[in-house]
């Protein structure tokens, strides 16, 4: 059975050590220091995945689909681009609290964003986890096209590096 998927940030000191290895990982810092993460993707050789999510925006309407990019309920509440999806452990994220009392007007319009987003990603779990493992297979065995392999993160190399971060982080504790 999978595991329900769930809404975090990663630690912003995290993406930044692995940005050193890989251009292609994701910012996390000032407005988008909220951009959530979808919860567990997949795990292979027991490393979690995560993927960013995009907030809606017009020309998600108008997108297509592919193997690296989903469009979350046809655009309209923005989109995965597992193209970055990024290895952690539970060190390097914090959970986003879905049901928080907010008074900001601004905040509640996101958190209910949020909450709309993670209930369409859990009701297409198959669908995420699926393209989640074919995009990470064809990228490690070299069968996808260029152009999209040239916009993935390297998936292997972040995880190696994933490790390391985590074992370094362990032994300051």
């Amino acid at each position: 059975m999978k595991k329900k998927l769930i809404l975090v940030k990663i630690d912003k000191k995290y993406c930044d050590y692995l940005r050193k290895y890989d251009n292609k990982v994701p910012f996390n810092y000032d407005k988008k220091e909220n951009r959530p993460f979808v919860g567990v993707l997949f795990s292979i050789e027991k490393c979690k995945y995560f993927a960013p999510l995009s907030s809606p925006k017009a020309k998600h309407l108008k997108l297509v689909n592919k193997i690296d990019f989903l469009k979350i309920d046809h655009g309209k509440l923005g989109a995965i681009n597992f193209n970055n999806m990024i290895p952690v452990t539970e060190d390097n994220i914090v959970k986003i609290d879905l049901n928080q009392k907010l008074k900001d007007k601004d905040e509640k319009k996101y958190l209910k964003l949020l909450n709309e987003q993670i209930y369409w990603l859990n009701r297409n779990s198959n669908l995420i986890y699926n393209k989640s493992i074919n995009l990470y297979n064809k990228y490690n065995d070299g069968s996808l096209n260029k152009n999209v392999m040239l916009r993935c993160c390297n998936f292997k190399l972040l995880e190696e590096k994933c490790l390391k971060y985590n074992n370094k982080s362990k032994i300051k504790s």
